[in-house]
């Protein structure tokens, strides 16, 4: 069953979504903002498939189930905790007609409603999940060691499978690329990167060599030290606006910039 939904406004999007009698859609605990009276809300820990009635009916009653449910529950709580994510999520359903839910983002920016065939996945950055089908599987992507260290941002990432649709946000404005049609490679600044498709490669790079022109661009160039990377075929949605860089703004604004004048490297900002 097709999800139906549309997403409404400019500087800061919401998704509406119409839900079909027994439908169900669930978000992040934060997400939600209306739901028509006959929509019925329901917080877990569990995600769709991991924990709930269906993982329960799969695993067999008695205590043997119980536990397995229990432990799966329990890892993917785990997970979540140590990408800092929410706990919990609501889970949005329809009785007896049509119903009609809303859910938005947490920065002013953009939302897009990606339509997952079962035959990619999608990865995006952390805390861009907003909702989605019951028939999406929510998961944690953790990024090797190096490349998480260098980047930062990459390190941890939400990652959807399964069929159905998903709806993400991010900051600022999106622009759609595939590196394909730039050479097979692109770089961009780590928090640009809102999501990108199963089969593109992504790793983190240093900004030039560790010479002078490499301390430059470190030191002055409000980059840091580091560039994400994506190569091959596919779909890569980037955000004109990162969290780090409207956080140095209000600082600024509000008179308490303690980035100074350098950036990048010297950069007080924690994230």
């Amino acid at each position: 069953m097709t999800l139906q939904q549309e997403i409404v406004g400019n500087a800061m999007q919401m998704a509406v979504v119409n839900l079909q009698p027994g439908q169900t859609v669930y978000c992040e605990a934060g997400k939600f903002l209306f739901k028509t009276s006959n929509v019925t809300m329901e917080t877990r820990l569990s995600g769709p498939s991991g924990g709930g009635q269906r993982q329960g009916q799969q695993g067999g009653g008695g205590m043997g189930g119980m536990l397995r449910q229990a432990m799966g529950t329990a890892m993917q709580v785990g997970q979540r905790y140590l990408a800092g994510e929410s706990l919990a999520f609501q889970y949005f359903t329809s009785q007896g007609g049509e119903g009609t839910v809303g859910f938005a983002g947490v920065l002013p920016g953009e939302m897009r409603a990606l339509e997952l065939t079962g035959s990619r996945a999608w990865f995006a950055e952390k805390d861009a999940f907003v909702a989605a089908e019951s028939s999406v599987e929510f998961g944690i992507a953790f990024q090797g060691g190096r490349t998480g260290m260098s980047g930062g941002e990459g390190f941890i990432l939400e990652k959807f499978t399964g069929q159905g649709t998903v709806i993400i946000c991010g900051a600022g404005n999106f622009i759609d690329l595939n590196p394909a049609d730039f050479g097979g490679r692109i770089e961009v600044d780590t928090g640009c990167v809102v999501a990108f498709e199963e089969g593109i490669q992504y790793g983190v790079e240093r900004v030039g060599g560790l010479n002078r022109q490499g301390i430059m661009n470190a030191v002055f160039g409000g980059e840091g030290l580091s560039l994400a990377t994506l190569e091959g075929h596919g779909r890569v949605i980037l955000q004109s606006l990162t969290i780090e860089g409207l956080a140095n703004a209000l600082k600024k604004a509000q008179g308490g910039d303690k980035q100074g004048p350098t950036g990048g490297l010297f950069s007080t900002h924690a994230g």
